[in-house]
């Protein structure tokens, strides 16, 4: 079951992401869901290591990292399959 979780949580985080950077991404929708869960990941370490990472309630702090890192890393991520994969116009 925290498979299906992260999978859900990555695909969320991707999505928020893609809509919070300016102009067009274009990685694939699985891409999108893998670069969110690895911003959930490393948001969670970086909250582990400010001591935020479980507090009473909901954890906005450590949801704010996850986003800000999904941000960084969809944004990172889209550039470089942009990089690799090249542009090209579907028909």
């Amino acid at each position: 079951m925290g498979w299906l979780w992260a999978i859900i949580v990555g695909l969320v985080l991707g999505l928020i992401a893609k809509a919070l950077i300016p102009g067009k991404q274009h990685s694939p929708l699985w891409l999108t869901t893998v670069f969110g869960m690895a911003g959930a990941i490393v948001g969670n370490w970086i909250a582990m290591g400010l001591g935020i990472d479980e507090t009473r309630g909901v954890d906005w702090g450590r949801h704010a990292l996850q986003l800000g890192a999904a941000i960084v890393i969809v944004l990172l991520g889209d550039m470089a399959y942009t990089a690799v994969r090249g542009h090209k116009e579907r028909v």
